[in-house]
């Protein structure tokens, strides 16, 4: 494969002459996805190759909720990680460097997630989406964050119930997959209202329905927070549950917002809004 066909295929398709623009045919679509997916992969492997020098820093930085797990659940317990097999550290050491990458590289692939959709809206509407779309990486990072912050308080309780007299012994492969699970539930949780408000400027949801729905969409909240969220203590559903109501709720003023905003500008719209 040529370097001329390697830049097309990052391209992406180029417009036919004619075409009606924000137009595209199915296999001009599948030539923009796999562009966006090849380019998002580029992105991740960079990230996981700068990753690889900082792996002890990335591994105290994992062990960092363990320890304070063990600081919460006191000398009564005791509790020791270990790495199982030959293969092991080579694996965790794999494994660790590339979720560091997934969560670093988030903003350039989510974008590229929002940029898929992009065309399909209107010069003014894609001024605002931009905006949006610059929030998403940050809003990732930040339910990450809160959920590395509960993430010690639920081990606390899961290594709590060892009985006495008995040592906990943790397979560190098993706690860096329970760790991994617990940050990016936490992660995706709070992006799922941001994407409520990408739907809305495409056009798919409106406020109004959001509205109708918002007893349901709440309580599917504290139900996605209990089944989602690996460890089994009340705090750390809650830690889940109420950002996702909050955001949920921020979601609904938003579309409102956009929704009179286009009403405004088109009464058309704003009959077919009222009706759904």
């Amino acid at each position: 494969m040529s370097i001329a066909t390697v830049v097309d295929v990052l391209r992406g398709p180029a417009a036919r002459p004619g075409a009606v623009p924000g137009s595209m045919s199915l296999a001009d679509h599948l030539r923009e996805v796999r562009a966006r997916l090849i380019r998002s992969a580029l992105v991740l492997v960079v990230a996981f190759l700068v990753a690889l020098p900082f792996y002890d820093q990335l591994l105290s930085l994992v062990l960092g909720p363990y320890n304070q797990a063990q600081t919460l659940i006191g000398e009564d317990t005791v509790s020791t990680a270990y790495v199982a097999g030959a293969t092991g550290p080579l694996m965790l050491n794999l494994k660790l460097c590339g979720t560091a990458a997934l969560v670093a590289a988030s903003p350039y692939w989510l974008w590229q997630v929002w940029a898929f959709v992009v065309p399909g809206l209107l010069p003014r509407e894609k001024r605002w989406s931009r905006v949006f779309a610059a929030i998403a990486g940050p809003l990732f990072i930040a339910g990450v964050a809160l959920g590395y912050y509960v993430l010690p308080k639920g081990l606390g309780v899961l290594i709590g119930f060892t009985p006495a007299g008995m040592e906990n012994l943790v397979e560190f492969g098993d706690y860096f997959s329970f760790f991994s699970r617990m940050l990016l539930v936490f992660g995706l949780a709070v992006e799922i209202p941001f994407f409520l408000v990408l739907l809305n400027l495409a056009g798919v949801v409106t406020g109004a329905q959001l509205g109708r729905h918002r007893a349901i969409i709440l309580m599917a909240a504290v139900v996605f927070a209990a089944v989602a969220t690996p460890s089994t203590d009340p705090f750390s559903m809650l830690m889940l549950a109420i950002p996702m109501m909050v955001l949920f709720v921020l979601a609904e003023v938003v579309c409102r917002v956009i929704d009179r905003r286009r009403a405004h500008r088109s009464p058309v719209p704003a009959l077919l809004t009222d009706e759904d």
